[in-house]
């Protein structure tokens, strides 16, 4: 069932690659012209997101659930409360494919997550600068697609989560980023099969990977 072991294991040692690489960036590029982060400022962030879940799940048949990765463009918007508090809110669209072990597919599934973060940055003034976040999810399931025969019909219950976060800005210049980012969204939804003759309780738990440029206003 933990099928997606491989996939979570290659992307962690990529952010952690890229981590290093920022933090091993020669000290001649520091501080002439660079202000860093301050209170009152925005970053629109650009990423290519990796929804990566770490499935679980009891139903009314016994068996387990699979759920398929995804990754796909996110926009993000932050805003500094002070120097080092934020405020950051994700939106992105993902689709997955889900099975069954023993009833073998059960379509496909749209999620809409968005996620709004508190985050705190421990050197907002400096180059290399990470912060920590925590806050909230609410996922909405859509575009459910049942895949026919015996299965007519698939509903998901949207579901409010709570999420964890670490990162890291890197400024390319004053105004220009490189981000690495890394979220845990624990999240669970009731499933109901053919109005509820097969019910599932899925815990997704998706490990969400982001890594893309920003631009401070």
């Amino acid at each position: 069932m933990k099928r997606t072991t491989k996939s979570r294991t290659a992307v962690a040692a990529l952010a952690l690659g890229m981590l290093a690489g920022m933090a091993a960036a020669p000290e001649a590029q520091a501080q002439q012209g660079f202000s860093g982060k301050s209170a009152g400022d925005i970053m629109v962030r650009a990423r290519l997101l990796g929804v990566i879940p770490d499935e679980d799940a009891s139903t009314s048949i016994g068996g387990n659930v699979s759920v398929s990765n995804d990754w796909v463009p996110e926009v993000d918007i932050s805003y500094f409360v002070t120097d080092n508090i934020a405020l950051e809110l994700i939106a992105a669209t993902t689709r997955h494919d889900v099975s069954h072990t023993a009833a073998g597919s059960l379509g496909k599934v749209s999620l809409l997550p968005p996620t709004l973060t508190l985050q705190y940055h421990f050197l907002p003034k400096e180059r290399f600068s990470p912060y920590v976040g925590a806050g909230l999810n609410y996922t909405f399931f859509y575009n459910e697609d049942a895949p026919g025969g015996g299965i007519t019909s698939i509903d998901y219950e949207n579901s409010l989560g709570y999420a964890l976060q670490a990162g890291v800005d890197y400024a390319l210049t004053d105004n220009w980023y490189a981000n690495v980012d890394v979220k845990k969204i624990f999240l669970s939804t009731d499933v109901s099969i053919n109005g509820g003759a097969v019910t599932a309780d899925v815990d997704l738990d998706p490990w969400i990977v982001g890594l893309g440029v920003g631009y401070k206003f």
